[in-house]
């Protein structure tokens, strides 16, 4: 037991960040990305056009529909956000078929042409192995994801009551002055963004509340599949609700039927559309809501398929659930604008920071302590070795994500797993590579190749695209332009660390500490 109330909570804000700290910094780096998914997910298609969807496109998708998906038992369109290259896509699954038969196809949104695009597993990956991971089943990787997050949790309220000036470590920032700087690194970036630390741990635990605690759930519903047929009942049908006309009606157009829904809500607008039994006289329409406004309605709105007449709308939450809806809404950030967006993500990359910081300064602080810090311990080695692997490794292995993208075929089969693994294949030989190098090399290489990786990215694109930078600027695509000109930006930082660490020289120790090791090794 610590002296002190401080030195108490020292101590577990040091164990509470390390033991989950690697698993930390995998959902801030991935977490972070994942606010501009949607604009990540459109670089990696670059066949798509952003425009904004037209008449002419729905009324290509309605004869789309009746051509090829006749007799399907569902019809499906997702609309675009209108936050970047988006498609309109289509999809169905044939009458008898599964989930693996599912039918998809994208249309221009403007022209309804459409459009080959290449199979990819965009942002949206990234934004799923957050909370995820990946090669894991998904409830194991949500039980560890939410031990991180408490621990994380507990390391900031510990690290509140620990730092005796916060405010005065806001603007203590040192350059060049070893454990002191590592220090000012993670105090400014925990401090800068506190609030933000908070609430995106808080309500990250709220959106897997009932990983966590399933008991109220069951306790009041019986079990949680009772629970979750309540809170998201099923689509009302034409016979519960009214008599059928007597013989199969033509459908209304996609355009009417978004303007009915729309004309429901409060200035959101259609995101989803499920049409269920197309082609019958029972033929039901959902049509879910944008995620627009913080906290703003999810309920969809159900409409005669054949006639428009409202059959009804998706229950209102009550308190608790709306609460819980806010709380998701925080954490996503999908309600926010471009400028909001950006705060979300600068935070994000503030508390990346801030996690690989604390891992870097648990080794610094602890290496000038060792007997012989030339040679120390498994466990020390150990930590240096994950820090430099999980850091740099998963660092590297996002741009190589970007770039298999670009440069594997088209026509690859589960090219868009191949994507992925190409993400871990490099963050494995990165990790390998760690292993095998002394440190401080191993340190300076592996941000190297990220400075190199990165910087790969736009020069690739320009080469298999034509959508480079030069010509995004011109033409004032910023969704391109932005998104190359951010791998740049992390290339720049990525080499001018590695040189910051290439040059470094230790310091002397203190002659009265030579003495004691000397005096020790005899």
């Amino acid at each position: 037991m610590k002296e002190t109330l401080r030195q108490s909570m020292a101590w577990l804000h040091t164990w509470a960040g390390l033991l989950p700290g690697w698993l930390l910094f995998v959902i801030f780096l991935f977490g972070t990305t994942a606010f501009f998914q949607i604009e990540i997910d459109g670089w990696m298609h670059p066949e798509l056009k952003r425009a904004p969807v037209t008449g002419q496109a729905l009324d290509r998708a309605d004869a789309l529909f009746r051509a090829r998906a006749s007799g399907a038992e569902s019809w499906s369109v997702s609309l675009p956000s209108g936050r970047s290259n988006e498609a309109l896509v289509l999809s169905w699954t044939p009458s008898g078929g599964g989930w693996e038969d599912r039918a998809e196809v994208k249309l221009d949104p403007a022209t309804g042409r459409e459009v080959a695009v290449r199979e990819s597993a965009g942002g949206f990956f990234l934004y799923r192995m957050h909370f995820d991971l990946h090669y894991l089943p998904v409830i194991w990787a949500r039980y560890l994801v939410c031990i991180a997050a408490l621990a994380m949790l507990v390391a900031i309220l510990s690290g509140i009551v620990t730092h005796k000036k916060i405010f005065a470590d806001f603007f203590m920032l040192r350059f060049g002055k070893g454990q002191r700087s590592w220090l000012d690194a993670h105090n400014v970036t925990a401090v800068l963004a506190l609030p933000f630390h908070l609430m995106i741990t808080y309500t990250g635990l709220v959106a897997l509340l009932f990983t966590l605690m399933p008991w109220g759930a069951n306790a009041s519903f019986g079990s949680m599949e009772a629970f979750y047929e309540k809170a998201f009942p099923p689509a009302p049908t034409i016979a519960s609700t009214r008599a059928s006309p007597p013989s199969a009606p033509r459908q209304l157009p996609l355009r009417e039927i978004i303007a009915r829904a729309e004309a429901n809500w409060a200035g959101q607008r259609a995101s989803y559309i499920s049409i269920e039994q197309p082609g019958t006289p029972d033929m039901v329409a959902g049509i879910w809501p944008g995620q627009e406004m913080l906290g703003g309605g999810r309920q969809p709105v159900y409409l005669n398929a054949a006639t428009g007449d409202m059959l009804g709308t998706g229950d209102k939450p009550g308190a608790a659930r709306a609460t819980q809806r806010v709380m998701i809404d925080l954490h996503a950030g999908r309600f926010s604008g471009a400028m909001l967006r950006w705060l979300y993500f600068l935070s994000g990359a503030a508390g990346t920071i801030m996690v690989a910081s604390g891992l870097v300064l648990w080794t610094v602080k602890r290496r000038a302590k060792l007997p012989d810090p030339s040679r120390p311990h498994v466990g020390f080695r150990l930590v240096e070795r994950l820090n430099i692997g999980v850091i740099a490794g998963s660092f590297a292995g996002i741009a190589v994500y970007f770039l298999a993208n670009r440069l594997l075929p088209v026509g690859l089969p589960h090219r868009a797993d191949w994507e992925i693994h190409s993400l871990f294949i490099a963050w494995g030989a990165i990790f390998t590579w760690s292993i095998a190098r002394p440190v401080k090399r191993a340190w300076v290489e592996a941000l190297a190749a990220c400075a190199v990786l990165y910087a790969l990215v736009p020069m690739v694109n320009a080469l298999t695209t034509q959508r480079g930078l030069v010509p995004s600027l011109i033409a004032g695509d910023w969704i391109f332009a932005g998104f190359d000109l951010a791998m740049l930006a992390t290339a720049a930082a990525c080499g001018f660390t590695a040189w910051k660490v290439a040059t470094r020289k230790p310091k002397t120790a203190p002659r009265r500490k030579t003495r004691e090791l000397e005096a020790m090794a005899a």
